[in-house]
């Protein structure tokens, strides 16, 4: 199996195993699907720890309004009575107003926030220093699992245009949104190697070899942004200890310097004649009268 690291840029991703027959085409999928499927995770994270903060999403035309508006504009949330979290809410205002502020309990609020960390430590950019791979199977049971989460403390369902009931279904509108620039449309995928384009009509081996045990830095990349930048000559890492070692190596050099004084040639230890004196018995003679 050929060991894929993959990046955006110069961040890293996640790591992915493929037998070098693969086509081009069927992994350059697989890696976007993966590389999009984590990002949902992440945005229904963000919206589930609000979730459990400040309760469901108010309608769109009540969203940014002060309770005095709503009131002066007889609007009324028709969900807060049937989206209501198991054991009862607890208000917690919603400063920013996108939330109606009926946050779930103590007990619930400790579901949702446990299963967000759950989720987010399976598809984490960790598991690369970890060295473990992430597959698309990985993905969809941190989905299953933030799905379940929401089921439990919310079990009449979410609002139709709460963004986390929207990504659940697949219907998440993310246009004029900076997550929306952070997907890859898969039809337009692109994947970079040694600055090379892996080609969708060529197969894996056809860049690395046969060799299974090969280990390569990939680069996602949207079609027509040009190459990605080369991989770095040394590691981050590497160059920060090299500096180190350059940093206490110089102020060696600086202290052999200051301590540049011949007047420790006239102390005993430094008398190569010594042992010569002290056999013959001539040592500490001195020549004054007494």
């Amino acid at each position: 199996m050929v060991f894929l690291h993959v990046k955006r840029g110069d961040e890293s991703q996640f790591l992915l195993q493929a037998p070098g027959s693969t086509p081009v085409e069927e992994l350059t999928l697989q890696v976007t699907r993966i590389y999009n499927g984590r990002l949902k995770v992440d945005r229904i994270c963000s919206e589930m720890e609000e979730l459990a903060e400040h309760g469901i999403f108010l309608p769109p035309n009540m969203q940014g309004l002060t309770d005095e508006q709503i009131e002066e504009l007889k609007l009324k949330d028709e969900w807060a009575e049937k989206c209501v979290p198991s054991g009862g809410s607890v208000f917690k205002k919603d400063e920013i107003g996108r939330r109606n502020g009926h946050a779930p309990n103590e007990k619930m609020m400790q579901v949702l926030k446990k299963t967000v960390e759950e989720a987010k430590a399976l598809i984490s950019k960790k598991q690369v220093q970890a060295n473990v791979c992430v597959t698309m199977e990985m993905v969809k049971d941190a989905l299953d699992q933030l799905r379940g989460a929401v089921m439990i403390v919310y079990p009449m369902g979410l609002p139709p245009y709460d963004p986390i009931r929207m990504e659940f279904e697949n219907k998440e509108d993310l246009s004029g949104t900076q997550a929306g620039l952070q997907i890859i449309d898969e039809s337009e995928a692109q994947m970079w190697w040694a600055a090379k384009e892996l080609k969708r009509t060529q197969k894996l081996s056809d860049y690395v070899g046969k060799n299974e045990k090969t280990k390569i830095i990939v680069k996602l990349q949207q079609k027509g942004q040009g190459a990605p930048a080369r991989e770095p000559v040394i590691s981050n890492e590497e160059q920060k200890q090299m500096m180190l070692y350059y940093y206490k190596r110089q102020e060696e050099l600086k202290k052999l310097e200051e301590n540049d004084d011949d007047s420790c040639l006239d102390s005993t230890w430094a008398d190569n004649t010594a042992l010569k004196k002290h056999f013959h018995g001539v040592k500490d003679i001195k020549w004054r009268p007494r």
